[in-house]
């Protein structure tokens, strides 16, 4: 548990509640062609009647980028169809969109789109998940901003367990995986996109008694281990693997025969599970 003194967070207004994260004005200029090439693309992949709304997030419109190095990240908010969910036919059509971009700027290091229709995006059961993701951590890009009526945010517990509190659900195929990856390439992906999921999940951890956000990983790590000194320099491993998973090979079976455990019960401990989804008929 907490060792040192209360620290004081940002990210946050006045009034103690979520600044939106990100801006177009703020995009790098070598990744302006990327998004201008992403608004084509999406304008040609999806009919008006089905695409209501897109957003950027991640590094590129926080204006951190780095060439060569930096993904794209997007998110479609489609509109809300008969069984609302994104159907085949929209997964095909993103997969699309990524492998495009990936091909045509090497200035990113591949492209990731993210599919929720409307209706999922603003029920209740992703208020303190999806819909807060969207209205703090994306920017808008393209078609209205379905999250302007929502009500602000603020870094509570209620909010910690609903955005990271299944790491311990998700840990069995995680361990699965690495365990299957065959080759470096699958690694270094797994490497990535794991890491990051450990790094935010620390960090939201302690984020209500920080009192603020941040997305910075390098910073997440920092901020956790003020909290947790005995697991700070693990974070730390994991928040540098998360931007170069390559340089790390074996941390990953040490990441989660180690700190993932301990954070998954942890977690459990200081904020709850996250509520299980909505059973279907």
């Amino acid at each position: 548990m907490k060792t040192g003194g209360e620290s004081r967070g940002k990210g946050l207004d006045q009034d103690g509640c979520f600044v939106r994260e990100g801006s177009l004005v703020r995009v790098p200029a070598a990744f302006a062609p990327v998004v201008t090439g992403l608004t084509a693309r999406l304008a040609t992949r999806f009919p008006p009647d089905r695409l209501l709304s897109s957003y950027l997030y991640g590094s590129i419109p926080r204006g951190t980028a780095v060439p060569g190095v930096s993904d794209l990240d997007a998110l479609l908010v489609l509109r809300t169809g008969a069984d609302d969910e994104p159907t085949g036919a929209d997964r095909a059509a993103a997969r699309a969109v990524e492998a495009e971009l990936d091909a045509a700027f090497p200035q990113i290091d591949g492209a990731g789109i993210l599919l929720i229709t409307e209706g999922r995006l603003l029920g209740a059961p992703e208020r303190y998940d999806m819909a807060w993701f969207v209205a703090c951590l994306c920017t808008p890009l393209g078609g209205p901003d379905v999250t302007a009526a929502l009500p602000r945010y603020r870094p509570t517990s209620l909010l910690a367990r609903e955005t990271n509190g299944d790491l311990h659900r998700h840990l069995p195929g995680m361990r699965e995986r690495a365990a299957a990856a065959t080759t470096q390439e699958e690694r270094t992906r797994l490497t990535r996109g794991m890491t990051r999921k450990l790094v935010r999940t620390g960090f939201t951890l302690v984020m209500p008694r920080w009192g603020g956000w941040t997305s910075d990983l390098v910073e997440s790590a920092e901020v956790f281990g003020q909290y947790y000194p005995a697991h700070a320099e693990r974070m730390r491993m994991a928040a540098r693997a998360a931007r170069h998973p390559a340089v790390y090979p074996e941390l990953l079976d040490d990441l989660l025969t180690g700190l993932a455990p301990w954070l998954a019960d942890e977690y459990l401990a200081v904020h709850g599970a996250k509520a299980l989804p909505p059973q279907g008929p």
